[in-house]
Formats: C-alpha cells, structure tokens, sequence
C-alpha cells in the first residue's frame, strides 16, 4: 500500500535542555513527566504511520515560567533547536515558532526571528497565559505583526488558573486542555480578534475542543444576552468556519459527527500529538480513523491535501 504521506501540524519536541529547565523550575506536563523524546525516535513513529513531514512545537508548560529574560532565551534556544531538526532532516520536519509572551516586545522580537529569518512555517501560540485568552485586547500586538505576515498559528491548551484548584484528580489533558481551547476559540469570535485579523490561519488542536458540539448553542448565545457583541448566528458559523481544526486524539466518529457540520471539509488536518500520545495510542488513533467511516478520498484529504495549502513547500 502506498503511503499516505501525511502532513502531521500537532507534533511536540521535548529539547533536553528544555526538558530540565522545566524540571529545575518545578513544573512539568500534565503527564507528570515528560515521555523519552529524541529526533530518532520520532522519525521511527513517523515512518510506521506513514508521516512524511512532522511540524514541531514545543510542549507544555512553553518557556512562560520563571523570569522575562529566562523565557526569552530558553524560546531563543528552542527556536534554534527546531531550526536545526529543519535542516538536518529538511524533508521530514518543519517547525511552528515558539513565541515568549511575558512582553509584547519580546514577543514581536521572537515571532520576526522564527518567521523572517528562521523562516519557520508558523508559530505556536497557547490558549491562555494567565487569566488571559487569546482574543484578548492585550494580544493585540501579536496578532497584528501575525496579520501582516498571513501567518499560521498553531493554538496548543494549557492548564488555566482557573482548572487548577477543581476538587478532581484527573489530569489535565482529560479535559481541562479541551476547555482551554474552547474558550479561546470564544473569546477569539466574540472579542472580534478573527474579524479584525483575517490574515491568520488559526489551527486547532483536537478537534477544537468542545467547539463542534455546542456550536449551536453558541450561535444563540446572543438572542439570550442582550449584553453580548450581538453576532447573528450566519456570523458565528462563519467564523467557526474560519478556523482549521487537527484531528489530534479525536480521529473517531463520533467527534467528526459534530466537526463535519462545523468545519469546512477543507480544513481538517491530521494530527498524532506525539510524544504525549504514545506510540501506543497512535497506533489505535491510525485504527480509529482508518476504520472506514471516512472515505479513502476524504482521508487523503485530512492527510496532506488540505495541508498543502497552509504550507505549499511540502508538495
């Protein structure tokens, strides 16, 4: 069987010194600990499920723990850590920029470097830093320089303030990740950011959250609220409509029961989330969507055809 030659746009690098930097700190992934993780191993997971090229980027927590000049050196460092993969291994890996967000200075210093000069195929952004969600005024800056650019923006949750103190002991990306993403995606519609910034190609993780499945509550959100931006609901789909989404952890048929009626067939991308979906799981992730209730057509699709035309280079 030929392969599919996929395009996977949610693939993490764990840099050895990021790795313990984040240790030194006292923080760590949802997981607990961070999976072995090592350029080697990851083509070996590459070449068994038929992924030409794996767009990197970096894990949780980013580099926003510690001090400003910390977090804009380690994302220095881990910029130039994926551009070293990029061009080592130029047909097997790409690389979203990891963009420090302590100041907005900063922030427009590193995204110019990852784009311009590193020339990078996006930049990863969270969901939330802080309290705050993208969508948020303070933003502004950043999505603006990404506007000009026509930038990719690979989205990636985090674990908010408000997940950490809920009387539950399951782990972060059960849910709380899910809940990260859906809000920004709200806050991202209903702040006018997709409005006022058109030219970013904003990419979901997991299928964005919760967003397919209560799309039409959100839709009706303002004929409840009279205090809301009053979005008609054609303009809540459109910018719904707007966004890619990545199957990452949500390749079954249940969840594209809601995607396909939320996103454009267009713009639905593959994604494995390795390392922190093990091997393991992506096997049964593969299983899941290969298990025939997506054509053989639609899954050339979602595996390189809809990628191609956020990053043409690889075609």
């Amino acid at each position: 069987m030929a392969s599919p030659r996929r395009i996977d746009v949610h693939f993490h690098l764990i840099p050895p010194f990021y790795r313990e930097a984040v240790y030194a700190a006292g923080r760590g992934p949802a997981l607990g600990k961070y999976p072995l993780w090592a350029p080697e191993l990851a083509l070996e997971v590459m070449d068994a499920h038929g992924i030409e090229v794996a767009l990197t980027s970096l894990a949780q927590p980013g580099v926003g723990f510690g001090s400003e000049a910390g977090a804009q050196a380690l994302a220095r460092r881990c910029n130039d850590y994926a551009a070293e993969l990029v061009a080592r291994w130029p047909a097997r890996f790409g690389a979203f920029g990891t963009v420090p967000m302590w100041s907005m200075k900063g922030a427009l210093e590193e995204i110019a470097y990852s784009l311009d000069v590193l020339k990078f195929d996006g930049v990863s952004l969270f969901a939330s830093y802080g309290e705050n969600f993208l969508g948020d005024p303070r933003f502004d800056p950043v999505l603006d320089m990404l506007n000009e650019h026509g930038a990719v923006v690979f989205i990636h949750p985090g674990l908010h303030p408000s997940s950490k103190g809920l009387a539950l002991p399951w782990p972060a990306f059960m849910m709380e990740y899910l809940f990260d993403t859906t809000r920004a995606v709200v806050n991202l519609i209903f702040s006018g950011a997709v409005e006022r910034f058109p030219r970013v190609r904003f990419i979901l993780p997991h299928a964005g959250g919760l967003v397919p499945y209560f799309a039409w509550r959100l839709a009706v959100s303002p004929m409840i609220d009279p205090r809301l931006p009053q979005l008609a609901r054609e303009q809540v789909y459109a910018a719904l409509e707007h966004f890619w989404y990545d199957n990452a952890l949500s390749p079954g048929e249940q969840t594209f029961g809601a995607l396909d009626r939320v996103a454009l067939p267009e713009r639905v991308v593959f994604g494995t989330d390795y390392p922190f979906a093990n091997p393991r799981v992506i096997a049964e992730m593969i299983k899941t969507y290969e298990s025939g209730f997506l054509s053989d057509a639609r899954r050339a699709q979602i595996d390189r055809a809809n990628a191609l035309t956020l990053f043409p280079k690889y075609g």
